[in-house]
């Protein structure tokens, strides 16, 4: 992948038409923020666009895309926001793998798939990267736009408590603001409420808890067993991955998510000093210091035992 300025990026979707937005699977807040955001900037300039994903976009993300509807066309350009490595494409758009013309990501850990790339890993969230891009290509943030970036920004940063946020972060949080994005009412959707489904499997979820290295690693693991008892789904499992490392002590929180029988998707958070990412990438995933995630093909109780002797000998017991 080459590496290009941000400007460059611009440069290239603002000559470009036809444009197909991929966001990785499992969506969260910040690639969906990115991808919507991005599809809205481009038909503002009169460009065909569109934002996909193999995944379903949860329904909570409705204020943002009811404003978006869906258009055919056959792609001529294809972007990837918030995707570090093919395996996070899904499915659906696994198709795509070798055609992705522009990689936009904030993962230092990005595998360089695309023909371009430009990758910050300073940005808190890949959102913070497509205001600045939607900045240069000259477009008036709306402020259905505006509430994309915060979602991402927020999401991405829990809230703006993760270590990851920084000044930028702030800035670009209260310009959204400026422009018309509903901080309260993200806020309070994102972070304070909780659907009943989601608290039953949090509460399944905590009795699965258990401890490695004296405290320092901490496990929770969701079966679809656990899935199926509550009707939650995979969208309401996003915020219990930072369960374990809330407890005083550990340096690492785990959480195993059975996809089926023979696989499990993990997802790792770890404290200042800590590389989830180094854990993760044991396993082929990769992500970020403070968090990251891998799948292992193994039933949850074997992929308990292989993320937790990665993890032991990252923390160094």
């Amino acid at each position: 992948m080459e590496s290009i300025t941000l400007e460059k990026a611009a440069s290239l979707l603002s000559e470009k038409d036809n444009i197909l937005i991929l966001m990785h699977r499992s969506p969260d807040g910040d690639t969906i923020g990115c991808g919507y955001a991005l599809c809205l900037a481009l038909r503002s300039m009169g460009k065909k666009a569109q934002a996909v994903c193999s995944d379903p976009i949860p329904a909570k993300y409705s204020y943002i895309t009811d404003h978006v509807d869906e258009q055919s066309f056959d792609p001529e350009y294809i972007v990837s926001v918030d995707i570090a490595a093919p395996q996070l494409f899904g499915e659906g758009l696994s198709g795509y793998v070798d055609r992705v013309d522009l990689c936009i990501d904030h993962h230092g850990s990005n595998s360089g798939f695309a023909k371009y790339g430009f990758v910050d890993p300073s940005a808190a969230a890949c959102a913070q990267i497509i205001a600045r891009l939607i900045d240069l290509m000259g477009v008036e943030t709306s402020s259905v736009i505006a509430d994309a970036i915060f979602t991402g920004v927020s999401t991405d940063t829990g809230c703006f408590k993760f270590s990851n946020t920084t000044a930028e972060t702030y800035r670009i949080a209260a310009d959204m603001i400026d422009r018309g994005a509903q901080g309260f009412m993200i806020s309070r959707l994102m972070f304070d409420t909780k659907s009943r489904s989601q608290l039953e499997l949090e509460k399944l979820a905590l009795d699965t808890l258990e401890y490695r290295c004296d405290g320092k690693i901490a496990i929770i693991t969701l079966t679809t067993e656990m899935m199926t008892a509550t009707g939650a789904d995979d969208s309401e499992t996003e915020y219990i991955t930072s369960l374990p490392r809330q407890i005083e002590g550990v340096l690492v929180g785990i959480t195993i998510k059975q996809k089926s029988p023979e696989l499990c998707r993990i997802s790792v958070r770890a404290a200042v000093g800590t590389d989830a990412s180094a854990i993760c990438s044991v396993f082929g995933g990769g992500g970020h210091k403070g968090a990251a995630g891998c799948s292992i093909e193994a039933s949850p109780d074997e992929a308990k035992e292989r993320i937790a002797a990665a993890a032991a000998e990252v923390i160094g017991k």
